[in-house]
């Protein structure tokens, strides 16, 4: 046994040995002397010569398993792990369905561990700690994350769009009277709640009068050619301190803020943040005019090119599109006002019958003061409280019928008169763009007149040169302008039909829906009544409810009725 117990390196080398001499071990003890024969290795190790040995030698050759048979795989360390996980399915059969997993999730891993997939041995041992859940986690994850990325990037985007759009919430409210008898106006108190970061603080207000909204259609008006521009209610000498009239005018100037503000163009006018913000309003606007001379006249963007406020031209432009809009708004218009006209026969209608209710009732309460009998004096006197109540129900129906659909119909009829005015202004372009291509051909008939004279008029020349370039460069200004002109307004008039839609319809409902609630409100005052005409039957007084119970003692009129007691002394 001491010469099978030799040191040779030979002896850690299990692939050589291994198998063909497990069987033979006690044959050839002479042969173990030699260093060349690995023969004689299987008596060598023990499990106490194999811990010296591995110490020893190279760390690296002693941290395989030698102890395990392979017969398969010569590959050294890389070929005993295989051995080493060889016993693991030789105990779990189900090694196909490993294999499958493996190969199943083989795409996803092989960046990972790519070093050692040539080894199928680690490959079937990754397969069983996936089965045991290790890494099954993380792949699932990313597929969701690329499903959530087109969502995620979607979101923003309509962020962005909707922070791109500031939104506006202005109210015009607390109509006051200032001044003395010469100098007397109505004070509006306009407040602004906006999200946009061109002013100060998001939430204020500031004090407005009737010409400072004047001041602000006609400003956007002239800063915006092309732009349908909200106008304000027409004035009124008559009656402009009335009640009705300023909660009227108020509504109209609420309606005509808030479209402007949210109108793309208009909400980032410079005027309109004046106006909305400025606390020096009259300083600032009368500054902005000493800057701006040609905007205090109404010329504004269109004066840098010579087109005058007033004064038609030769030049008519033609436009089979343009001209069917005017027509079709000359006949809307025409109708528009035909409806407000029978609108307002409505409302003094509304405000007739309110009168005559008046008059009724003072007609009923003088007969109860001359009646002795008080059981027809009570009912009397009550028909003429009623008839009172029926005054206040049309009164406030005929002032509901101007703030719905009288307000939207008066509004459209003033927007037309913008839209007529854009157009006034399109055409003034078109006359400066024909002017300006006259004046270019005069120019050049003079240029050409000087070329054919030679070199005697270079001087001369040279100037006309350089206007027939000026004059090039104004044709092309103004045609520019004219050709935007015409397409902003064509998209104008489509946005002009959106909203017309969508504002008679909110109007007509909200008209019929006070309709309908008046006439529900009138039909219970005439059943209460007849309740209470129903109580003094069968010889009881007439019933007059308590000030203090009201309409619970009105509800309890039917039961006081079908009761055969009396009613009390202190509600008869």
């Amino acid at each position: 046994m001491d010469l099978g117990a030799g040191d040779s390196p030979w002896g850690d080398e299990p692939s050589q040995s291994s198998s063909p001499v497990n069987s033979k071990p006690d044959t050839k003890d002479g042969a173990s002397t030699q260093p060349g024969l690995s023969a004689s290795t299987p008596e060598v190790r023990t499990p106490g010569r194999r811990g010296p040995r591995g110490t020893r030698k190279i760390s690296a050759q002693a941290t395989p398993l030698q102890a395990v048979d392979d017969t398969f795989d010569p590959l050294g360390p890389l070929g005993e792990a295989p051995a080493e996980t060889s016993a693991i399915p030789a105990d779990e059969a189900p090694a196909p369905p490993q294999k499958e997993l493996v190969a199943g999730r083989s795409p996803q891993p092989t960046s990972t561990f790519s070093p050692t997939s040539s080894g199928a041995g680690l490959a079937d041992s990754l397969s069983l700690e996936e089965d045991g859940g290790s890494f099954r986690g993380p792949p699932p994850v990313q597929p969701p994350a690329e499903v959530e990325g087109p969502k995620r990037q979607t979101q923003a985007s309509m962020s962005v769009e909707q922070a791109a759009k500031p939104t506006f919430d202005i109210s015009v409210g607390d109509p006051h009277k200032v001044g003395d008898l010469t100098s007397s106006h109505i004070v509006y108190q306009v407040r602004t709640r906006t999200t946009s970061k061109a002013y100060r603080v998001p939430e204020f207000s500031v004090s407005r009068r009737y010409r400072d909204f004047l001041w602000l259609y006609n400003s956007l008006h002239s800063n915006n050619p092309g732009v349908v521009v909200a106008p304000p209610p027409e004035k009124q000498a008559v009656g402009r301190f009335d009640t009705n009239f300023v909660e009227s005018r108020r509504a109209a100037l609420e309606r005509m803020l808030n479209k402007i503000a949210s109108h793309p163009i208009l909400q980032h006018d410079g005027d309109l943040k004046i106006f909305l913000e400025s606390e020096a309003f009259n300083v600032d606007v009368k500054n902005k005019e000493n800057r701006e001379p040609d905007l205090g006249q109404s010329k504004g963007m269109l004066s840098s090119f010579g087109i005058s406020v007033g004064g038609g031209g030769k030049f008519v432009e033609h436009d089979d599109w343009f001209h069917d809009r005017k027509v079709y708004l000359d006949a809307l218009e025409n109708q528009l006002k035909a409806l407000l006209k029978s609108m307002d026969t409505v409302v003094l209608q509304r405000k007739g019958l309110a009168e005559a209710a008046g008059d009724f009732s003072g007609s009923l309460h003088a007969l109860a003061s001359v009646e002795l009998s008080p059981a027809l004096s009570s009912p009397l006197d009550g028909l003429s409280e009623l008839q009172l109540r029926i005054r206040e129900l049309y009164e406030r129906q005929a002032q509901q019928d101007v703030l719905t659909l009288g307000i939207t119909i008066d509004e459209y009829i003033r927007l037309i008169g913008s839209i007529k005015q854009a157009f006034s202004q399109r055409q003034k372009a078109f006359h400066t763009w024909h002017t300006a291509e006259s004046d270019l051909q005069k120019r050049k008939n003079t240029q050409d007149k000087l070329l054919r004279q030679g070199k005697t008029q270079q001087d001369r020349l040279n100037q006309v040169n350089a206007d027939v370039a000026d004059a090039e460069r104004k044709v092309h200004q103004t045609r520019l302008l004219f050709e935007d002109m015409g397409r902003l307004m064509r998209n104008e008039l489509q946005r002009f039909e959106k909203e017309k839609v969508e504002d008679f319809k909110s109007g007509v409902e909200t008209f019929l829906e006070s309709a309908v609630e008046a006439q529900k409100e009138l039909i219970e005052l005439w059943e209460t009544f007849l309740l209470r005409l129903d109580a003094g039957e069968d010889g009881l007084p007439y019933y007059v409810p308590p000030p203090a119970s009201g309409e619970a003692s009105e509800a309890a009129a039917p039961e006081s009725a079908a009761s055969p007691m009396p009613v009390p002394d202190d509600e008869a």
